[in-house]
Formats: C-alpha cells, sequence, structure tokens
C-alpha cells in the first residue's frame, strides 16, 4: 500500500467508525504530517482522494470537514443480518432493533444466515449490489475463519457503515460491536459455584462461535485460578451442524460429567435440554448436579427447574446497537460497547447434596 493510501484509508475508517463525526474538522495538514509521519504532499493527496468521494469537503480558512451524512441515503434502508431470526433470545433483539429504527426513521431488511457462511455471503453480494444506508450484523460462524471478511472490506470501503452486535470477526480491525462481557461471565459463573462449595464443574460449550470460546476461557481461568485441575473430557464442546444430536447419547454425556457437582452451559437453551436429560437418567437438579447457564431467558422460567443464569439486566444488545448504527448514519458519534451480567440465582444451583 502507498503512503498516501493508507493516510487515506486510516481517515476514512476513522470517520467510519465516528472518530470523526460529521460537521467536524480533521486535524490540520500539519498535525496529518506529523501524525503519519509522511510528507505533507502525501496528506494533500489523502485529503483530495476523500474530498472527491464525497466524505469531506474544504472549507475556506478552516480546512478539511466531515460531511454530513444522509439519512434517507439508500432509502433509509438498514440490513439486519443474524444468524437466526425466531429462535431462541433473538426474537426479543430484533424487536428493539425495529423499534430503534424506526424511531430514526430508518427501515429495516431483514435476513437470516442460519448461521452458514455460504448463507451470509449471499446476503453480502446482494448488498453490494443494492446498497444499505448501514448493516447491522450479527457474525457467522465467528470461531473459525471466515472467507467473508473481503465482502465486509467492500462494504466499508464503500462507506457503508457496519454495526456487529453479540459477536464480532476478529479479523476486521475498527469494527464497532456491541457484545455481552463473555470471558468475564464464565469467571464469574464459576466463582458462583466455587462459593457454593464445588470443586467439580464440568461445562458444554459451543466450539464455532466466538462467545463459546470466550465463555470456556472464562470458566478454565476461574478453575486454574483456584488451583483446580480439570480435565478436557469435562467439557463438552458442539457446533452448529451438531447440535441437534448433541444429547441423543445420554451415555456419553453423563460419562463426561462423571463425577462434577456442577455444570456450566453455554446458554439457557443447552441448560434446559441438559437438566431434562439428568432428570430423565435420575440425576436430581440441584440436589446431585447443578446447573448454570447464560442469557437468563424465557427458558430459564420454562425449564422443570428453574435455571440460574447470567442476565443483561434490563439492556437489549439489539436496541443498543441499532442506537450506535443510527448515530453513524446520522453523523454523530459512536463507540462499541460491552454489556455486564448480572447473575440471578433461582433454582437449579441453590443446594447441593455433594461436594
Amino acid at each position: 500500500m502507498k503512503k498516501y493510501e493508507f493516510v487515506e484509508n486510516s481517515l476514512f475508517k476513522q470517520i467510519n467508525t465516528g472518530i470523526y463525526p460529521a460537521g467536524t474538522l480533521l486535524p490540520t495538514e500539519e498535525q496529518l504530517t506529523e501524525i503519519f509521519g509522511v510528507s505533507r504532499q502525501t496528506v494533500r493527496r489523502a485529503l483530495s482522494i476523500l474530498e472527491d468521494k464525497d466524505i469531506i469537503e474544504k472549507k475556506q480558512g478552516s480546512g478539511s470537514m466531515v460531511k454530513k451524512r444522509n439519512p434517507a441515503a439508500a432509502g433509509g434502508k438498514v440490513s439486519v443480518i443474524v444468524t437466526y431470526i425466531d429462535d431462541y433470545i433473538f426474537p426479543g433483539q430484533l424487536r428493539g432493533v425495529e423499534e430503534v429504527l424506526s424511531k430514526n426513521k430508518l427501515s429495516a431488511i431483514l435476513s437470516a444466515t442460519r448461521n452458514r457462511i455460504c448463507s451470509e455471503r449471499r446476503i453480502l453480494l446482494d448488498i453490494l449490489n443494492d446498497p444499505v444506508a448501514g448493516i447491522l450484523v450479527e457474525g457467522t460462524k465467528t470461531a473459525l475463519p471466515n472467507p467473508n471478511i473481503d465482502l465486509y472490506k467492500k462494504l466499508a470501503e464503500r462507506g457503508i457503515p457496519i454495526v456487529f452486535f453479540n459477536s464480532i470477526y476478529p479479523a476486521l480491525k475498527d469494527t464497532l460491536y456491541v457484545c455481552a462481557d463473555n470471558r468475564r461471565g464464565g469467571y464469574e459463573l464459576v466463582t458462583y459455584l466455587l462459593g457454593k462449595g464445588h470443586k467439580s464443574i464440568a461445562s458444554v460449550f459451543k466450539a464455532d462461535d466466538i462467545q463459546g470460546h470466550e465463555r470456556y476461557s472464562g470458566y478454565i481461568s476461574a478453575m486454574f485460578d483456584n488451583g483446580l485441575f480439570v480435565s478436557d473430557s469435562k467439557t463438552i464442546w458442539y457446533t452448529t451442524e451438531t447440535k441437534e444430536s448433541l444429547f441423543d447419547e445420554p451415555k456419553r454425556i453423563l460419562s463426561s460429567i462423571g463425577d462434577a457437582t456442577a455444570v456450566v452451559c453455554y446458554n439457557d437453551e443447552i441448560a434446559f435440554t441438559l437438566i431434562k436429560l439428568l432428570t430423565v437418567c435420575g440425576r436430581r437438579v440441584p440436589e446431585d448436579v447443578a446447573v448454570v447457564s447464560f442469557d437468563n431467558s424465557s427458558l430459564s422460567e420454562m425449564s422443570p427447574v428453574r435455571i440460574t443464569s447470567l442476565s443483561y439486566e434490563d439492556k437489549n444488545i439489539g436496541s443498543i446497537a441499532a442506537g450506535k448504527l443510527a448515530d453513524i448514519i446520522n453523523g454523530r458519534k459512536a463507540s462499541s460497547e460491552i454489556i455486564p451480567w448480572k447473575l440471578m440465582e433461582k433454582e437449579s444451583s441453590r443446594s447441593s447434596a455433594r461436594r
């Protein structure tokens, strides 16, 4: 990459992520030469390209100003890309997205990838052919190398703002996102169980989404920090493709749990199914095995034994992410946000017959 291209790309990313909101002046040419360590001629060429792309405008005697975006651009349409539409926690998040977009006179075009990379690619190619004002996206199989990064970069180069929610792609730098503090959540669940006297704690995590890796990282770190050995066999991994058959072999699940007196689950959906399996197999929850999880969804209340689960409290990640995207589209500054968890203690972990 040539020096002027590097300067132009860097400034473009800073503008597109709200570091330099609409209506603000960029640093002077002299300041930019010091910031990037390049010549004034290089800076002028980079600014000229941004001006040609209608991203900035020269103000006589003032410098270069970031131009205001037009909220009606692309018909005020926002592409909302999620893994699933009607499963689990997504309906609540999507209601929050639609409410915020509507308040900002933006309309949502909803697409679901079913957590499949090929589906995500088709959706992104459609957006390239029919641009939108912005993109709100939940990443697909974010723990795996994603071949669609090239399309995200092309969309960003066209000036289309992108905000991720629930998960992100580590390969995309300078990306805005709204995510839960998943690693901390895993750590907090183990700390809670240790406080209840549990020392042998098994786990179930999702392998192809980054949330699963982060939650596992918190779980294993808390165990090691408390001087507890954890066998690899105590962690059960599953993927999008294997989720439906995860509990088809009860003997394998019970063998992995072994003598553990507690299990940390990836989410309420997994915890709900695990509790039913344990009950059928004659293992009492929580007397024999305590079960805890993430999300504090309706499933945590519908379970045969109400599930102790981490909650976002009154925060809706979809609403927050949609608000940040609307801010960028309207030329306001926005920044990434990590949402903390709060433990909601229920019957699935309140007592244990053995430690």
